[in-house]
């Protein structure tokens, strides 16, 4: 009765120490045997709004003949004074994307999830035309289900060429109703035609969440905003989980 595409997605909680600083997305990405959480680097560590947490958790459902259960589980960000998380980096400057690796032997043995895979990202551009239905995975203001602890999605569309880096950056753009708290959602698109390898996921993985984009010079009374919001390509994860 539970679509797989929601036990992708992970709600984050920030902190400092024990004091909770903020709540955003992640999801699941696996390769190699090893597990991965996936979520924007600026909800790890934000200079301009000086967001500096020390340990996040995310909320597991280790149940699965209940999917009303759940528990938290706590990751911390640094080891020894050195950040633990992986993030990118091109010649337009830095990726706002983050995976940190989740240490298997410490989750529950029933844990129910499912994460996406290096088979679930495009292997043609061409193929992800401009208009084209998307979905974004995620915890809006951190509103979900909060009986079931599950995500909700919110439709989008492509807004811009996805074979190009927009405006020289490593992302494209979403057309899509956002909010805080979206930060790191996973943005997917139906398979056509979905083969075996792809499990009970038929999505493709197109991008990670960021932010909503506006223009500067926007009159604040007159103009309504954009909408338009920024995901950063999901090619980076085959980078960042390389051993």
């Amino acid at each position: 009765m539970i679509d797989p595409i929601l036990l992708c997605a992970a709600r984050i909680f920030t902190f400092d120490r024990q004091r909770q600083l903020t709540n955003a997305s992640g999801f699941y990405f696996e390769r190699d045997g090893r597990l991965f959480l996936v979520t924007s680097r600026h909800v790890l560590f934000d200079e301009p709004t000086k967001h500096f947490p020390d340990r996040i958790e995310i909320e597991l459902h280790n149940d699965p003949n209940n999917i009303a259960a759940s528990t938290g589980f706590s990751m911390p960000l640094y080891r020894n004074g050195q950040s633990l998380w992986r993030q990118g980096l091109d010649k337009a400057g830095e990726i706002d994307v983050a995976v940190l690796e989740i240490d298997r032997a410490a989750l529950p043995v029933s844990m129910l999830y499912r994460a996406f895979t290096p088979r679930h990202l495009p292997s043609q551009f061409d193929l992800v035309e401009v208009g084209t239905s998307l979905l974004v995975v995620g915890f809006p203001l951190g509103f979900h289900d909060t009986l079931h602890h599950l995500p909700v999605v919110r439709q989008a569309i492509v807004a811009s060429s996805y074979g190009l880096r927009f405006q020289g950056e490593g992302y494209f753009l979403t057309d899509a109703r956002t909010h805080r708290g979206t930060s790191g959602a996973p943005v997917v698109m139906r398979m056509g035609t979905p083969d075996s390898a792809h499990g009970d996921l038929p999505w493709l993985l197109l991008g990670v969440h960021s932010a909503r984009l506006d223009v500067g010079t926007r009159d604040l009374e007159l103009d309504e905003a954009l909408g338009l919001n920024c995901a950063w390509f999901a090619d980076i994860l085959l980078t960042l989980t390389a051993a």
